[in-house]
């Protein structure tokens, strides 16, 4: 069985479409196990289990989201310290609606998210024109709808678009599934030291008391 994690960060509800959109792509894989979760609820477990792991984020000022960003340092960081991501699948995809036909800082977002997945030695699934859809949804790195018109007014996500993202979504499964159990990558240097470790993870809880401290963004 793959296990494909797919975590997402919403708040008018079209990343939340595009991120069950590719669910179901990486579902239409054989023996493949998709979990499903929002950015904030994701775990080190959730990580540590997961064959591959797909990373969806509405477009902020040509960034990732910051519920994104908050796993990134809190989850994804603690595991690059010990190698543990290594030889692990990702992939990514973005939803925005910038003024005017510009992509709105999708590729930044989208090459953002794939740097921190580069940096904890995964294998990434770009995104070539072959894949359906790519035409209303192309990025080379990953799909990335649009749900904004021209003058950002607001027009939702297309099935054209969604249908982008179900073919990621399988894309990425596949890969996975062709290097489940293969240690492809030398090692043998060494980690950060204990001290460094214990460092992070500090800053990692104090981090998740602020989140728990703070009420959530309403989800759309």
């Amino acid at each position: 069985m793959t296990r494909v994690l797919i975590a997402y960060a919403t708040t008018f509800g079209n990343t939340e479409k595009m991120a069950n959109a590719v669910a179901n792509g990486a579902k239409s894989v054989e023996e493949t196990e998709v979990i499903l979760k929002l950015a904030t609820d994701v775990t080190q477990a959730d990580v540590r289990v997961a064959d591959a792991i797909i990373l969806g984020s509405p477009v902020r000022h040509r960034n990732a989201d910051s519920r994104i960003q908050m796993l990134i340092e809190n989850v994804f960081e603690q595991l690059w310290l010990t190698d543990e991501m290594v030889g692990k699948v990702g992939g990514v995809f973005t939803v925005g609606g910038g003024y005017g036909n510009m992509g709105a800082g999708c590729e930044l977002a989208q090459l953002g998210m794939m740097g921190a997945m580069a940096a904890g030695g995964m294998v990434l699934v770009t995104f070539p024109k072959t894949t359906p859809g790519f035409q209303v949804a192309g990025m080379h790195w990953g799909p990335a709808a649009r749900s904004g018109g021209l003058a950002m007014e607001p027009v939702g996500i297309t099935d054209e678009m969604t249908r982008a993202g179900w073919h990621h979504g399988a894309n990425v499964a596949r890969v996975a599934a062709a290097l489940q159990n293969q240690d492809l990558f030398a090692r043998g240097n060494i980690a950060p030291s204990p001290e460094a470790q214990a460092m992070f993870a500090q800053m990692a809880r104090a981090a998740q008391q602020r989140d728990e401290s703070t009420p959530p963004p309403a989800m759309g």
